[in-house]
């Protein structure tokens, strides 16, 4: 296996609700939800940086695909990073998903390995971090 990931996945309660969210409340770009033909098959794609896609699907549908059962999202098993190249963007970016809905978990503050950094929840409890890491710039 090759170190890398090229699409994430987050299973949703409500996709029109978390399109509205990721497209219209943050500004990712997306041609919007596609597969509806298909039983199971609707899906959003978001591209992000490096190729990288954020998809959201409904929870249901990736418990039928999979054959699992559905279970509550749980915020403390992943948390999704997103690194800016200034710390105001921070404050910037909490405040956007803020207005799109998002909960707000920890306001931004300095961290202790001198970055600072903030955590908020989008409307299904998936955890995301907006942190200005000067070790860890992104390249854009």
């Amino acid at each position: 296996m090759k170190p890398r990931i090229s699409v994430l996945t987050l299973g949703v309660i409500d996709l029109e609700r978390s399109l509205s969210f990721y497209r219209d409340g943050l500004g990712l770009p997306t041609e919007g939800i596609i597969g509806r033909e298909f039983e199971h098959g609707a899906v959003a794609f978001f591209d992000l940086s490096g190729g990288l896609k954020l998809a959201i699907w409904s929870q249901d549908d990736l418990a039928h695909d999979t054959g699992l059962s559905r279970h509550a999202v749980c915020s403390t098993a992943v948390s999704i990073g997103h690194n800016v190249l200034r710390r105001e963007d921070v404050d910037e970016i909490m405040e956007k998903a803020r207005c799109a809905g998002a909960k707000i978990v920890k306001a931004p503050q300095d961290t202790f390995y001198g970055g600072y950094a903030g955590y908020f929840t989008d409307p299904d409890g998936h955890l995301w971090e907006v942190v200005w890491n000067p070790q860890m710039l992104p390249a854009d």
